[in-house]
């Protein structure tokens, strides 16, 4: 009969340390996998001859209201619609440094969270991190490599200072 208890007890420990290994594993997962990362798109900026004629030619022909570096897409978050998101659109020189080191005539800008902890997760995968996070008013940023070699921007945005600063620019967005 002892022998009989303490293959029981023997069976039910291994049971329960199986278990809780599982569950410490499953929730580590989780966490990892339930990070939101990117969240929308931030902008779109690409190369060109002259921005300013292309500011004009999309102001006239597709009534985007531009500014000086572009123009902005105003639109209320999925997530709680009383939020107001921005999007970027912006043409740059041709001769721009600031997509290096990429060699693509384009740039994409995407809307994270917590852009530290992504970053970190980022160099555990191994992706190249091209410059350090720069923290703004409006926001915290970073540029990153993609597979390929396409640079890409990543924003942790804050909304309510990015339209602050739009107003302070007398700036109309795009709704």
């Amino acid at each position: 009969m002892k022998r009989v208890s303490i293959l029981i007890i023997i069976i039910a420990s291994s049971f329960l340390c199986g278990f809780a290994f599982k569950t410490i594993l499953t929730t580590k997962n989780q966490n990892a996998t339930n990070m939101k990362k990117v969240t929308g798109i931030g902008g779109i900026f690409f190369k060109c001859k002259d921005p300013g004629k292309m500011r004009e030619w999309y102001q006239k022909n597709l009534g985007i209201n531009t500014n000086q570096y572009g123009a902005v897409f105003e639109w209320y978050q999925g997530a709680d619609s009383t939020k107001k998101g921005f999007t970027t659109w912006s043409p740059f020189k041709e001769n721009t440094k600031y997509f290096d080191p990429s060699t693509k005539d384009f740039m994409i800008n995407y809307r994270v969270e917590n852009l530290e902890s992504l970053v970190e997760e980022l160099k555990n995968n191994g992706v190249t991190i091209v410059d350090s996070i720069e923290s703004y008013d409006y926001g915290k940023f970073v540029h990153i490599l993609d597979a390929e070699g396409n640079k890409i921007e990543l924003w942790e945005p804050n909304d309510i200072e990015y339209e602050k600063l739009g107003e302070q620019m007398g700036s109309e967005t795009t709704k």
